[in-house]
């Protein structure tokens, strides 16, 4: 196999998601303590005429494990999403009562196992502008979000919404949160992409092991240059390793 730099083929698809279950299942077994993985091109694997959502979907299909969770973090901001690559469009039918409750339960138990946060303050975000401002502007917020919300309090879970995305991330109150549920791809990332492009890291919650990943993509424009930064690689590492060791 003839790999050029910077340049994709779609033959390589079938090596590359031997690779990573290979990867995922020696971790399984306990040969690793951690799974630390870098960026896949979604495209060229699917031109190869392999489904591929992205690396949180095959963990979760590999380990058999049926509900997974994305989260990014950087420093003491850590962001879940309630979706992940899906269109726009397709948001609001899978923002459901069971799938919310699902994402902060296991938004809850990680935070306690793996970051040792005894009572962990979760702030939801909601699904609409304003939160959907009293239903005037959709009915997600109080007909979905909030119930789960409610519900899951009853259980003894910390949390705060749905609250207005736009505002979601500032005031005095945002030192005592310990995570963030944003319910899109591009409602949360940007913020905390602004915050620390480079040096964030992607962390798959709900798994019966450690992943993390790099917050980038694979970049081929840049191959060979001297301007790739490798700070989240190295943050990755270093996270997958605390986690592995704090106990």
């Amino acid at each position: 196999m003839k790999v050029e730099p910077g340049k994709p083929d779609p033959s390589y698809g079938d090596y590359l998601m031997k690779v990573l279950r290979e990867a995922t299942n020696l971790t399984l077994n306990k040969e690793f303590d951690a799974l630390v993985t870098g960026p896949l091109n979604k495209e060229l694997i699917n031109k190869a005429g392999i489904s591929f959502f992205g690396h949180t979907e095959v963990l979760a299909e590999i380990s058999d494990t049926s509900k997974v969770l994305m989260m990014l973090t950087c420093d003491n901001l850590k962001i879940a999403l309630a979706t992940t690559h899906v269109p726009l469009s397709e948001v609001p039918k899978l923002i459901t009562y069971e799938h919310l409750c699902e994402c902060l339960t296991i938004l809850n138990n990680d935070l306690q196992n793996k970051w040792g946060c005894s009572n962990p303050c979760i702030k939801v975000l909601g699904l609409n502008p304003h939160a959907g401002d009293g239903g005037y502007l959709g009915k997600e917020d109080q007909e979905v979000i909030a119930p789960a919300i409610e519900y899951l309090k009853t259980k003894g879970l910390n949390l705060i919404g749905p609250v207005s995305a736009d505002t979601a991330f500032i005031g005095k109150d945002s030192e005592h949160i310990d995570a963030y549920l944003a319910m899109y791809h591009d409602q949360g990332l940007p913020v905390l992409k602004t915050v620390g492009f480079g040096n964030s890291v992607n962390i798959t919650l709900g798994l019966p092991f450690i992943r993390t990943s790099v917050d980038h993509g694979t970049a081929y424009d840049m191959a060979g240059k001297k301007e790739v930064d490798e700070n989240s690689l190295l943050e990755a590492s270093s996270l997958a390793f605390n986690l592995a060791t704090r106990n």
